[in-house]
Parts: C-alpha cells; sequence; structure tokens
C-alpha cells in the first residue's frame, strides 16, 4: 500500500505549503505515512494529461490511499471530479479528504458513493449536451450559419477580408501568380476565390485590339477617269 499527498494550487501567489501543513497533519493524527507527495502549480482547466495528477491516477495500484486537503483540488467542475472519483474507486484505491472528512474506498458506502458518481456524470453528460443541441437549433432558427467560417481552412477567409486590395491588383494586370504570392495564398486558392460568389468585384476583361470596320478601297486607275456616256 503506498499513501500519496496531492496538493495544488493555480496560480505562483497562492501557496501549497498550508495544503501540505493540513495533509501532513491530517496523516499524524490518522498514524499515516505519506509515501510521496505530488505538489503542482497549475490551473485544473488544464486537461488531466498536462498535469501531474493524470500521471498520478495511472499509477495508483490497489489499496494505495490518495489524500488531499479538498475535492476541488482534483478538479475544476463536478463532472471531471466525479470521474476521478469513479477511476480511483474502480482501481480499488481510497480517496480522502481533510475539510470533507471523504474516506472513499473499497466499502459498501464508497460503492454506492461511486455509483451515485457515475450517474450524476452520466446526468451531467446528457444535460451538457442536450444544452448544447438547443443551443445550436436556436442559432440555426435565427438564420445563423452554424460551423467553421468560410474558407478559414484554405485561408481564403484571408482573401474576403481583402477584396478591394485584391480587386486594385487584378486592375493593375498583374499575373495571378503574382497576386498569389503578394497575398501569401496558393494560386489554386486564388483561384477558387475569384471563381465563388464570395468575390464581389468583377474581374477585369481582358481587351484584344480589333481591327477598323472594313471600307472598300477605290481602284487608283479609276480615280479622275470620267465615266463613260
Amino acid at each position: 500500500m503506498t499513501i500519496y499527498g496531492y496538493c495544488r494550487c493555480s496560480t505562483d501567489k497562492q501557496t501549497i505549503e498550508n495544503q501540505h501543513f493540513e495533509i501532513k497533519q491530517y496523516a499524524r493524527k490518522h498514524n499515516l505515512h505519506i509515501n510521496h507527495w505530488v505538489e503542482e502549480t497549475i490551473s485544473s482547466r488544464k486537461s488531466l494529461q498536462k498535469r501531474q495528477l493524470g500521471s498520478l491516477l495511472e499509477r495508483l495500484q490497489p489499496n494505495d490511499i490518495l489524500i488531499t486537503s479538498e475535492l476541488s483540488r482534483l478538479g475544476r467542475s463536478l463532472l471531471e471530479i466525479m470521474c476521478i472519483l469513479q477511476s480511483c474507486l474502480e482501481k480499488n484505491c481510497q480517496v480522502w479528504t481533510v475539510k470533507e472528512h471523504y474516506r472513499l474506498g473499497a466499502d459498501i458506502q464508497s460503492k454506492v458513493l461511486a455509483f451515485a458518481f457515475g450517474l450524476s456524470a452520466e446526468i451531467e453528460r446528457k444535460l451538457i449536451s442536450d444544452r448544447t443541441r438547443n443551443s445550436l437549433q436556436k442559432l440555426k432558427k435565427d438564420g445563423r450559419k452554424l460551423g467553421r467560417p468560410f474558407g478559414a481552412k484554405n485561408r481564403e477567409l484571408k482573401l474576403a477580408r481583402s477584396q478591394k486590395k485584391l480587386a486594385t491588383l487584378l486592375a493593375q494586370g498583374l499575373s495571378k501568380q503574382a497576386i498569389a504570392r503578394q497575398m501569401k495564398v496558393d494560386k489554386m486558392t486564388l483561384y477558387r476565390f475569384l471563381k465563388s460568389d464570395f468575390f464581389g468585384p468583377q474581374l477585369p476583361t481582358q481587351t484584344t485590339d480589333t481591327l477598323p470596320p472594313f471600307a472598300p478601297q477605290a481602284d487608283p486607275e479609276s480615280e479622275g477617269s470620267e465615266p463613260n456616256p
């Protein structure tokens, strides 16, 4: 059995010394010895993969004990905390808290709590999904276009915001390859944008030199001669 002490604070202005002291006093009161300390200064908004807590949860073995000052040190949202507790209980580990006096372990009470945690997490996930779906339906009903903005992937959004400059370059007679290089986009991206309905100005048409209308020329031999009577 390994006992872990976990301390976390969000910013450098906060301190983990108080948490460390509380856990140490709590362990001494219950005749426990902390084998490993995990201390980190990081926001709970970060994912578990980017936090030391994530690697700690993977190292936990059956009958290990994780002691923290309060449940809020484990995660930011109720859903995340419940998922962490459920994962620990499924590994047959114990989670003890100093302030709430929780001892979540392998007893029947903890299993009931684990079931309640899992059920509550599932309900919260369902509520989040329903709220998201209802919000999207309302936006769609109001005429809002959903999804990625047009051309964001292929940098066509940049061209859409610079249509005036693009029209000026086209009017100056620059080649499309030179325009694409100056606009810092791919040549095919420029071609697609010019052919799309999002390009307002019309492309300047190339003018070709045309011959003057044909007029019959007079015969030089007939000039000055008078017609026969």
